[in-house]
């Protein structure tokens, strides 16, 4: 649920190792296709990401949030319109009935240590670009370590979508959050097919279809460490 992002001035193109250490530094990468956020929004312990391209590491994450709340944070990299800041040649915002294709693929790394979740975060508005909150907001849990869960209940269990199997959860808070927590664990998935989420999100009343989804983010959200948490690859293509 990482929605209480406050945009700052964009810097400019990637170089090797680049480092964010503010809580809402956010950096161009792949010649502006991406952007990748620190986004320290539910805590003021201190995180820095080390940047290189389209691959990002949590090097410092002093977070101790408790595990019935919210996460810290939510260091990810992104595609889209969020909060105003938008990337170049990435397709999005799309209406959501108008989306032909949305496959991603994303390789990631993480610690046997700390409270976290690996998620992709999607956010659909019938705004292209608002500014400030999105409407509706779909989570894709591929992995988690430790008690946590999605915003919430548990609404449908051992759902198949996109060719693997999810426990649904959803609930409001003050907007729509519907999550697809993977029943399976994985590091890594490969031409995910991100509308298909979209659709049955839709079909359960969590989303409108005339809405635009304007930003796809990954990423990961910590409760408790979170160094060493690494995004290896990422790569999103919209049509």
């Amino acid at each position: 649920m990482a929605a209480l992002c406050t945009p700052v001035a964009m810097a400019g193109p990637a170089h090797a190792a680049t480092e964010l250490c503010q809580p809402f530094d956010s950096l161009s990468v792949d010649g502006g296709r991406y952007i990748v956020q620190n986004n320290v929004w539910g805590a003021s312990t201190p995180q820095c990401l080390s940047v290189d391209g389209t691959s990002f590491t949590v090097t410092r994450a002093e977070h101790n949030n408790a595990t019935n709340g919210a996460p810290a944070s939510y260091p990810s990299i992104y595609a889209g319109c969020h909060y105003g800041n938008c990337t170049t040649g990435s397709g999005l915002p799309r209406r959501l009935d108008q989306l032909n294709e949305a496959v991603s693929s994303w390789s990631t790394s993480s610690p046997d240590a700390g409270v976290y979740d690996v998620a992709y975060d999607l956010w659909f508005d019938p705004n292209p670009n608002p500014t400030g909150q999105n409407a509706g907001e779909l989570m894709i849990w591929n992995k988690f370590r430790g008690a946590v869960q999605p915003v919430g209940t548990k609404v449908a269990s051992g759902v198949s979508v996109a060719g693997t199997t999810y426990d649904v959860w959803a609930g409001n808070i003050g907007w729509n959050v519907i999550s697809y927590v993977r029943t399976s664990a994985t590091d890594a998935v490969t031409s995910l097919d991100l509308r298909a989420f979209a659709r049955d999100a839709a079909a359960r009343g969590s989303l409108d279809a005339s809405w635009y989804l304007t930003s796809v983010q990954a990423g990961f959200e910590p409760w408790q460490g979170g160094q060493g948490l690494r995004t290896n690859s990422f790569s999103l293509n919209v049509r």
